[in-house]
């Protein structure tokens, strides 16, 4: 932790059951602090959760897509070529528009002073009820 503040990008990522309507629930948060070499992402990947938020997606799909979201943000080389991209490069491309059932919301900025800190404050303002299996960072 720092007493300086760091600029940092986050986004929250939902679950979009039927894209044509365009409903959703937040299941993650995702933070990038460029400056602080920071890139972080809280998600829920429990069953039951998933199957409390979205009830009508199937729970275990959405767990694989999840955890691939999240082995790309950790730069885990399993997860195939863009995990061996840089930070920002993978916060880009995990908050890249798409019309998919997993999405993320505008990306917008803060200042904080502890990454780590903020990721979690956040996951707790935007996720409902959501109990995080993991914080990738």
């Amino acid at each position: 932790m720092t007493n300086e503040c760091i600029v940092y990008h986050f986004a929250v990522l939902r679950v979009v059951p039927h894209v044509h309507v365009g409903a959703f629930v937040t299941v993650g948060v995702i933070v990038h602090a460029r400056t602080a070499n920071f890139l972080g992402m809280r998600v829920v990947t429990d069953i039951d959760t998933l199957r409390r938020l979205a009830p009508k997606t199937d729970a275990e799909l959405l767990v694989k897509y999840l955890t691939a979201c999240e082995a790309i943000c950790r730069g885990d080389a399993s997860a195939g070529p863009l995990a061996l991209s840089a930070p920002s490069e993978r916060f880009h491309w995990l908050t890249a528009p798409r019309s998919d059932v997993i999405q993320s919301g505008p990306v917008h900025e803060g200042l904080c002073r502890d990454p780590e800190t903020a990721l979690a404050e956040l996951f707790a303002m935007y996720v409902p009820d959501g109990t995080p299996d993991a914080a990738i960072s």
